[in-house]
């Protein structure tokens, strides 16, 4: 509904009621998000998640708890011309504050419109399986002072009543000593249509019994179609359900899998472990797209959405377009590749039919032929790790290949201490990997806690091994190698020059270059010197020495 005045020459603001629903932000309507999106500033209640708030572009500020005081900031705002959005938790007009609130600006010449939102109760009753009907009594008693409790006891239809947690005990012997049943079926369900929602069936008797450990404010459904739960259970009956996920990957890369770890009901944790750059030096990049517009090569190969990035801002960067892609066919390893490409205004001639990978490029890539083929040059564009599998392939079919640093990529800054915390306590059930590089980025994963999912695609039989890497093992390694190294030398040497890995260092050895101690100890006090580099080697690939001791004799 929208009520609005117009005064000649002044600017007046505007004040949006906005139901923020039960919780998760999916139940918003569609205006609720666009009246977040527009406002300058959004009051909101202390119990409307964070997952919604997290929407309003504006400047989040808490409501005052009485009424009268949060309209007078509300009337303040809109006559300084802002576009103001008040945020109650459920529907505005269910929620006996905000209709306070709506009837003194209504009072004033400030415009107001509302947007309605779905009630706590119903939506979480939903949520947990509940059918509450077409005759139906909802309460809101989180104020159980003044509840009058024989009108709900005589309620018709399913009962369905949003009460604190502290105060379930009362609602049960109030609605049983008012004339309901104790065998009355019941649910007490927490945190709403949320991914820790827990719902707990039973019967009025024992309502206190179901709530044990709930806190905060919990929805309590009373009727005999509390018991048809058992059937209708969705929310909490998905596969992976309150599940902790971590992955590790940037939010903007990581989009599509955490919506479908979602889908399964857990809740996905994006943490970047590694971070894309450009490479240290443009000359690779920038002859490859010299040889793009001039026709050097006949396939451009993508392996992934950062080299599609990549190629794109070099384009940008000599002002070129799509255009410059004329006579080059291009191939993606995978779908969300090819839509990258696509929104280059592109259509890829090639993608894997089968397996989205390196090895499923392999099976389709066409050999060379010198005759059908005028060019026999193939650009691969990709980051400064990337296996060989791909070039090795194409090789194989007769390809010449310009294998092309495009972008970098680097060990990104460590996650927040709460998630490290959570890694090491093991806080998450599952860790998904998308690459080798996060594989290889990820420190201090607890292999005994949970499942892991790795980069690389495997058959069944597959022999994998996994390696210690702790304090003690890396000591022990460390010692290992000096020991070695002492029992071949015939004098005592001269200098040397030590290379760590950025993952050794303090991770492993403790902030006080207790490595560099232990060569001193070993070879006494000869002129040292120590680097760090981010270094590993994997598919037959050296990316740099990590742990290696160079001496002078």
């Amino acid at each position: 509904m929208t009520r609005t005045r117009r005064h000649a020459g002044r600017v007046r603001g505007l004040v949006t009621f906005v139901g923020a629903g039960p919780g998760d932000p999916g139940l918003l309507a569609v205006e609720a998000v666009e009246a977040l999106k527009r406002a300058d500033l959004v009051f909101v209640d202390p119990d409307v998640p964070a997952a919604v708030t997290e929407l309003s572009a504006g400047e989040v500020r808490l409501a005052d708890a009485q009424p009268a005081e949060t309209a007078k900031l509300l009337l303040a705002e809109a006559r300084a011309g802002h576009s103001v959005v008040r945020l109650v938790s459920g529907d505005p007009f269910a929620d006996d504050a905000a209709v306070k609130e709506a009837l003194a600006i209504a009072k004033t010449v400030i415009p107001f419109e509302v947007v309605p939102g779905v009630s706590v109760a119903s939506g979480t009753a939903a949520y947990a399986g509940v059918p509450l009907g077409s005759v139906r009594t909802e309460a809101d008693i989180r104020d159980a002072s003044s509840v009058d409790f024989e009108s709900l006891a005589h309620a018709p239809g399913m009962l369905i009543v949003t009460v604190a947690a502290a105060d379930v005990q009362l609602l049960g012997e109030q609605l049983v000593a008012n004339g309901l049943k104790p065998d009355t079926s019941i649910t007490v369900s927490c945190d709403g249509t949320g991914t820790g929602q827990q719902t707990i069936a039973g019967t009025l008797g024992e309502l206190e019994l179901a709530a044990v450990g709930m806190t905060g404010t919990v929805v309590v459904a009373v009727g005999k179609a509390a018991a048809q739960r058992e059937k209708l259970s969705w929310w909490e009956s998905r596969p992976l359900y309150g599940w902790k996920v971590l992955v590790p990957r940037t939010k903007e890369q990581a989009g599509a899998m955490s919506d479908r770890l979602r889908s399964y009901g857990s809740v996905p944790v994006e943490v970047p472990t590694i971070a894309v750059e450009p490479p240290r030096t443009p000359t690779q990049m920038e002859r490859a797209i010299k040889g793009l517009v001039t026709g050097r090569y006949e396939w451009i190969v993508f392996t992934s959405t950062n080299a599609v990035r990549a190629v794109r801002e070099k384009f940008e960067e000599y002002g070129l377009d799509a255009r410059a892609f004329a006579g080059v066919k291009i191939a993606c390893v995978g779908e969300s590749t090819a839509d990258a490409v696509r929104q280059f205004g592109i259509r890829p001639e090639l993608v894997p039919s089968g397996e989205q990978s390196s090895e499923g490029m392999l099976a389709d890539f066409p050999p060379y032929d010198d005759v059908l083929d005028p060019i026999d040059r193939v650009l691969l564009p990709r980051a400064d790790i990337a296996t060989e599998t791909l070039a090795a392939g194409l090789r194989d079919r007769g390809w010449e290949i310009d294998d092309v640093t495009a972008y970098r990529t680097v060990r990104a800054a460590p996650p927040a201490a709460e998630i490290r915390d959570a890694i090491k306590s093991g806080g998450f059930q599952a860790v998904c990997f998308t690459s080798s590089s996060t594989v290889r980025n990820l420190v201090g994963i607890d292999p005994e806690r949970g499942l892991v999912a790795i980069g690389e695609l495997v058959e069944q039989g597959t022999r994998l091994m996994f390696c210690r890497r702790d304090t003690a093992s890396a000591t022990e390694d460390m010692g290992r190698m000096l020991a070695s190294m002492k029992s071949g030398l015939y004098t005592r040497p001269r200098g040397g020059v030590y290379y760590s890995c950025l993952g050794r260092g303090a991770n492993l050895f403790g902030p006080d270059s207790e490595e560099l101690k232990m060569v001193e100890a070993a070879f006494g006090e000869i002129p040292l010197v120590g680097f760090f580099c981010n270094g590993e080697i994997s598919h037959n690939r050296l990316y740099g020495y990590t742990g290696v001791l160079t001496l002078f004799a």
